[in-house]
């Protein structure tokens, strides 16, 4: 079965509002089985426009990563980050070879 992902593309309005939401999301997130593969760190863009600060996150499932993504704690959480940062949120099944 193929992984899915949730892919966050983040420019970051608020530092410490933000920090308080990577301290809420990441145990729920977790619970639902969350690897985090890419949570900030140094980037760069050769091609097109993009935001600020990058995070994949990979579930054993693409129902996994929808599932914790719509999960109403996790939707209260990110109340804070849409309050703190401007994002693009994708979610998207991995390729299975």
């Amino acid at each position: 079965m193929p992984k899915g992902y949730i892919i966050g593309h983040i420019t970051v309005k608020d530092p410490e509002a933000y920090k308080e939401y990577v301290e809420k999301d990441t145990p729920i997130l977790k619970g639902f089985g969350a690897r985090f593969l890419v949570r900030g760190g140094p980037s760069e863009t050769p091609e097109g426009a993009t935001q600020d600060r990058h995070v994949v996150i990979e579930f054993d499932s693409y129902e996994a990563a929808t599932t914790a993504y719509n999960d109403p704690d996790y939707q209260a959480v990110a109340e804070i980050r849409r309050a703190s940062a401007e994002s693009t949120i994708i979610l998207v099944e991995g390729h299975e070879e």
